[in-house]
């Protein structure tokens, strides 16, 4: 029998992990990463991994477990997430994901297009031409070719045009033309139930500037460093994870310690906004929305340890 799959999302910093913990306790679950980054092993403590005592108290799955060296993305994540979903089921464990990559979670419970993969030298030509051209030329050029897809697209999504761009080449079809096309499955998920946070965004942000304080404070600078001296493309998606790009331009001193700190703020901060965007727009079935921080609910109050 299959067991209800229950998703803690949210922006970053607010806490989801600790919720998901007493959850788990509560419920028999375990906890699966739904966060693109806090996959990769060189991202410890720049990606805010769970810690050691987290992962003794309730097992984990899907975290860092990837080497940085690999493009790795949502279909793929996917197929990983659906493998430890039917493995829980046979042990009757309840699934928790905790993550605040929302693309990942609409992925697993929606599908994907059958979209061929892109050759790594198509994804090189389309950066290649990003930097050349600049962003708003590159804005205008991917919507003269697929204006479906675009028009869901800010000017500033650099990854989601570039995705647009390299479909287009590779195949000479549309984005949206796949679209159109019936969803390649991953797991029949007949009982889900997500409950979102979303709460007060200024005091989020504080969060966020207390937390990348502390990930400097705990190491993160020496961990990039040797991320760096791994020499990976600096195309590869874990070389754009927030803090990474920043630390390293402190590192090749092309911007002091403080700087680089305020700039790793600065980023975050705005994917906190990018998420409560995605996140308001959303079209997915939430269970519960609340408008506090995670450490502010009972988790009884949720009715999610009714079943």
């Amino acid at each position: 029998m299959n067991k209800s799959i229950y998703f803690i999302t949210g922006p970053t910093a607010i806490g989801k992990s600790s919720f998901a913990l007493k959850l788990a306790e509560q419920i028999n679950g375990e906890i699966v990463n739904a966060d693109s980054m806090q996959i990769y092993k060189e991202l410890e403590i720049v990606s805010a991994r769970p810690s050691m005592s987290d992962k003794k108290l309730i097992k984990h799955h899907l975290y860092g477990y990837v080497n940085g060296s690999e493009r790795y993305n949502v279909e793929k994540w996917c197929t990983d997430a659906s493998q430890i979903i039917n493995s829980l089921n046979t042990k009757d464990k309840n699934s928790i994901f905790v993550g605040g990559t929302g693309l990942y979670i609409d992925t697993l419970i929606n599908g994907i297009s059958n979209v061929p993969n892109i050759p790594e030298s198509i994804k090189k030509e389309s950066c290649f031409l990003f930097n050349k051209i600049g962003s708003t030329n590159f804005y205008k050029l991917v919507k003269d070719i697929d204006y479906d897809s675009v028009k869901n697209i800010q000017s500033n999504d650099s990854q989601r045009l570039k995705r647009v761009w390299e479909v287009y080449n590779h195949t000479k079809k549309k984005l949206s033309d796949f679209k159109k096309n019936s969803n390649k499955k991953f797991i029949d998920i007949l009982d889900y139930k997500i409950i979102l946070f979303l709460p007060n965004r200024n005091e989020n942000y504080q969060r966020v500037n207390n937390r990348v304080s502390s990930m400097i404070d705990n190491g993160a600078i020496n961990e990039i460093k040797k991320l760096k001296e791994l020499n990976y493309n600096i195309n590869l998606p874990i070389m754009r994870a927030h803090g990474v790009p920043e630390i390293i331009s402190y590192l090749d001193k092309n911007l002091s310690l403080e700087d680089c700190i305020k700039n790793m703020q600065l980023v975050t901060r705005h994917y906190v906004k990018r998420q409560h965007t995605w996140w308001n727009s959303s079209k997915l079935k939430i269970f519960r929305k609340i408008d506090q921080f995670p450490s502010e609910i009972d988790i009884k109050s949720t009715n999610l340890t009714l079943n």
